[in-house]
């Protein structure tokens, strides 16, 4: 087959199919699916979006991937990590769940996908690297606990604010605690055990599948929902009541300033076109809008707080006489003598001068029937601004996830796997999810390996997961209206918990201090400035890059001695004696402009040390790279010794370093009689030429070897 076109389109290479290789993975693709569907709905919840949203992600890029990527077994979709990333990115923008929040998400998808293609058509997926193991290992962790932490509300069912520190918003949870629903406790707590038993007693088995199922049974059977409509008159309770009138003046305002920006918009578009950007009116009608925006933002801002605290309010519920609707009381305030329904009643949604309120526990409710729309993402300049760090982070961990899973599987099954196909493979299936309102997604650690166990041969095994997921959509939608929150965060939960692995930081610690610093301070930074992780992790890669360059501005430098078993080694560290003839000096790094002062100084040092001898030779094996300001500080101590009468003699100089002293002369002015390939022909030189001036030296440290005789 044409080359060209495989690289077009990549999955072509698997036509025509094996029949033997079609059934492994029709049977790997329908055992994904079984765990896909209830994980993929679980982790839209986790990215703040409604749970049928995660069907719509675990659909077409799902089959993108896997036809435009380099692994036969990489399972993509949504992934814990890509969805916290998604929440936290979006959640200071909009409220989770409203429809604004849902556009920022389809749009940060299409920014994701965008940067993933880019970087793997222009081949640079080598960018990945600046995210360096150790920092990833530590943003791991952090994002791990911060994910089973932000399911915990969900799994004793109360309400959980949001603010600007995640800390805060858990400490509210923990206040709750005894306001805990028993019902979803339990839901979640035999969720958990279920899954917990079958992963280590009958592994093959889709415990996730399982656990769903009989939770949502189990739910539809007991009525665990319970919901019921109020008007602001049936809520007795008169600071929840404040709140509330509180809320629809500012939802009125909110209305009226977003009348005004369209009409003073509407204005400034035909303003513009009669007498263009720069007239009076044009100035002064956007700068009308810009405070308007501002005035819109405060409002909202000032109802999401509003919002907050009404969830935290616990209301009775009391049948009023003579046919009036019930009233709400705060829970523990009913007036002698009445009696409540027994239920614990919050307000679910506020708006529109109607509530929603919740008496049992949480579940999925209704899923929309049929395939989602096919749509551009609707796009502003200043959203795009908004989100760019973001998208940047979440293509960047997203892709480093799914790279790191795919390279593991072709240990396996010796695969050769493109990291730059990769990243087309993701950039498309974040680019195509975003036409059919999937949010952000990557590589899955778990259906991997689901799938590679299941025994699936090519990437046609997540097409078949795809056809599966479409079926769902279309057909069983209505059986997942009972399936309870809870059980979906304990779905999170147990993902998340294989992801915490200290043992991986310690490892770093050990292998080098700085490694290891930088995962600790990403972790630490990660947990604190929750749930803006997109901070954490730029400050542990600015942490690992800044300390990579402190190490190479300070490279090992080693004054050598011979040692008795004729090698040349550090003199300080194993007790050699020095020369009077030869100052011989290795340089363990780069030579370039961040460490050319160190290297200056570092020689001079040695030549310092041991003023008597007429000659220093520099050790350059150690050099692997020379630059524009190396080679004018190696002329330039070339120049300054000589004038000081010490002769500099190298050895060791790699190509790449003599092609940059060739173009630039410095090869010539130090010549060719003082360059040498090994140390040791260098230390022979010099003390040829000492002998040639009738200097006796013997017995010098440093003299060379004698020639060994055989025979």
């Amino acid at each position: 087959m044409n080359f060209s076109l495989l690289r077009l389109l990549p999955f072509l290479k698997w036509f025509p199919p094996r029949r033997d290789v079609l059934k492994a993975d029709f049977i790997a693709g329908l055992t994904v699916a079984l765990v896909l569907v209830p994980q993929s709905m679980a982790y839209a919840q986790l990215a703040g979006l409604p749970a049928y949203y995660g069907l719509y992600a675990a659909f077409l890029p799902v089959m993108v991937a896997a036809m435009w990527g380099s692994s036969s077994q990489l399972g993509t979709g949504p992934v814990a990590v890509a969805s916290l990333l998604t929440a936290s990115s979006l959640t200071p923008l909009a409220a989770p769940g409203s429809d604004a929040f849902i556009a920022l998400a389809i749009m940060l998808a299409l920014m994701v996908g965008i940067v993933q293609l880019a970087l793997g058509v222009f081949k640079l997926g080598v960018v990945v690297n600046f995210l360096s193991h150790p920092v990833i290992v530590g943003f791991t962790n952090a994002a791990a606990i911060i994910i089973a932490l932000s399911q915990v509300n969900k799994l004793i069912g109360v309400p959980m604010g949001r603010s600007e520190f995640f800390i805060n918003d858990i400490w509210g949870v923990l206040k709750l605690v005894g306001d805990t629903h028993l019902p979803t406790l339990a839901m979640g707590l035999t969720a958990i055990a279920i899954m917990w038993v079958i992963r280590k007693k009958a592994p093959r088995l889709p415990g996730v599948l399982i656990a769903v199922a009989l939770a949502t049974v189990v739910s539809w059977q007991i009525g665990f929902e319970r919901n019921t409509t109020a008007t602001l008159e049936q809520i007795v309770e008169p600071e929840a009541r404040l709140l509330l009138e509180d809320l629809a003046t500012t939802e009125a305002r909110i209305r009226e300033i977003n009348a005004q920006i369209a009409a003073k918009t509407t204005a400034l578009k035909q303003l513009r076109k009669s007498g263009g950007e720069l007239t009076h009116g044009a100035a002064t009608l956007n700068y009308e809008i810009e405070l308007a925006k501002l005035q819109l933002k405060d409002r909202e801002d000032e109802n999401r707080k509003r919002s907050r605290a009404l969830r935290s309010f616990v209301f009775e519920q009391v049948a009023a006489a003579d046919g009036q609707p019930p009233q709400f009381h705060a829970q523990g305030g009913l007036p002698a003598g009445v009696q409540g329904d027994g239920h614990s009643w919050r307000i679910a949604k506020a708006g529109g001068g109607k509530l929603k309120l919740s008496g049992g526990g949480e579940v999925v409710g209704t899923v929309p029937e049929g395939l989602p729309s096919l749509s551009l993402p609707a796009m502003s300049w200043d959203m795009i601004g908004s989100l760019l760090s973001a998208a940047i982070v979440i293509s960047l961990v997203g892709f480093m996830e799914a790279i790191s899973i795919a390279k593991a599987i072709a240990a396996k099954t010796k695969q050769k796997i493109d990291p730059n196909q990769e990243l087309i493979g993701q950039g498309l299936a974040n680019i195509v999810g975003s036409l059919t309102q999937a949010f952000p997604v990557s590589g899955s650690f778990s259906r991997s390996a689901v799938n590679i166990n299941a025994g699936a041969k090519t990437g046609m095994s997540s097409v078949i997961t795809a056809v599966f997921v479409l079926l769902t959509l279309l057909f069983l939608t209505p059986l997942l209206y009972h399936l309870p929150q809870a059980v979906l965060a304990a779905v999170i939960i147990m993902a998340v918990i294989g992801l915490i692995n200290f043992a991986a930081i310690r490892h770093a610690w050990q292998a080098n201090r700085h490694d290891g610093a930088a995962s600790v301070v990403t972790f630490i930074a990660t947990l604190a400035f929750a749930p803006h992780l997109d901070k954490g992790i730029m400050i542990g890669a600015g942490l690992a890059i800044g300390l990579y360059l402190y190490r190479t501005m300070t490279p090992r430098v080693a004054i050598l001695g011979r040692h008795a078993d004729g090698s040349l080694r550090d003199a300080a560290v194993n007790q050699l004696p020095a020369s009077d003839l030869v100052t011989a000096v290795r340089f363990d790094g780069r030579l370039y402009f961040a460490n050319v002062s160190f290297f200056e100084d570092a020689i001079l040092d040695a030549v310092a040390a041991n003023p008597k001898a007429p000659y220093l030779l520099v050790v350059a094996n150690g050099i692997n790279e020379l630059d524009a300001s190396g080679e004018e500080v190696m002329h330039h101590l070339v120049e300054r010794l000589r004038g000081s009468g010490v002769t500099v003699v190298f050895s060791g100089l790699k190509k790449q370093v003599i092609d940059v002293m060739r173009a630039t002369g410095l090869f010539d002015y130090i010549s060719q009689q003082h360059i040498f390939a090994t140390a040791d022909m260098a230390l022979a030189a010099i003390h040829a030429w000492a002998a040639t001036r009738g200097a006796d030296e013997g017995a010098s440290p440093l003299r060379p070897l004698p020639a060994k005789r055989f025979g």
